[in-house]
């Protein structure tokens, strides 16, 4: 079953989202692991910004990413997807939207970012109800009281 990690309490949506994403990458590279992320962002301005984001993380930080329908893709950590119908199996779900992620039970873990803006706060808790009335396990992390 999936499992849900909740990141609250984040000033800025995409930056803590890029954050994650580094965090989890550099864990990927002290493990040896290749597995891709896909980053669900099915709001096309969002994902823009979200992948000129990641191109302007320090040279040091650069974390390789494409879109999802890239010919690149079967060889890159991040894949970015407005859709994901079609896409290959991957372990972790980014949720970028303030929606259910459509077939996000196919995925391993499913990573849900959060900002402290009502806009975004007020579906992310309809969305833990939701995953909590059907049993998924989830997990909370506090951005405010530990940052990444």
């Amino acid at each position: 079953m999936t499992k849900v990690l909740f990141c609250h309490g984040a000033p800025d949506r995409l930056q803590a989202a890029a954050a994650w994403l580094m965090q989890y990458g550099r864990q990927q590279d002290l493990s040896g692991a290749t597995k891709a992320t896909l980053v669900y962002a099915p709001e096309a301005e969002m994902s823009e910004r979200f992948d000129r984001l990641l191109w302007t993380q320090s040279a040091t930080g650069f974390l390789p990413h494409c879109r999802a329908d890239s010919p690149l893709a079967a060889e890159t950590p991040v894949l970015i997807t407005g859709n994901l119908d079609g896409v290959p199996y991957h372990e972790k779900l980014l949720n970028l939207s303030n929606e259910l992620p459509p077939g996000f039970s196919r995925f391993e873990n499913l990573v849900e970012v959060v900002s402290e803006d009502d806009a975004v706060r007020l579906p992310a808790r309809e969305r833990v109800k939701f995953y909590r009335d059907r049993g998924y396990e989830i997990q909370f992390r506090d951005l405010g009281k530990e940052p990444l």
